[in-house]
């Protein structure tokens, strides 16, 4: 699975929801609070050239903020950067007949 990094403010609500898209397919987020931490900050703007939070990138690919996460995910594309397996794609096991 590709490695998830956002940057966030403890009191951000768009930072709560896109940790909880995320959190809901099961990918590990490693947040930089940037409050705490004016090093994650500058990296942020230098990775980001973004002064809002959340800045969320999966591997290298800048997603943007909670908005375009969102968008992502309403048109499938998100779970394709994730690697994830699509929500109604069969489960085939090894040995039994592909169903397609």
């Amino acid at each position: 699975m590709p490695k998830v990094v956002m940057y966030t403010t403890t009191l951000c609500p768009y930072c709560v929801r896109a940790k909880a898209l995320l959190h809901k397919k099961d990918v590990k987020i490693e947040e930089r609070h940037i409050e705490k931490n004016r090093a994650f900050m500058r990296e942020m703007l230098q990775r980001s050239k973004q002064r809002t939070v959340p800045q969320i990138f999966i591997d290298d690919y800048h997603v943007g903020g909670y908005d375009k996460l969102a968008e992502l995910n309403a048109f499938g594309k998100l779970d394709q950067l994730l690697d994830l397996k699509p929500d109604n794609a069969p489960e085939v096991t090894q040995g039994e007949p592909d169903p397609t």
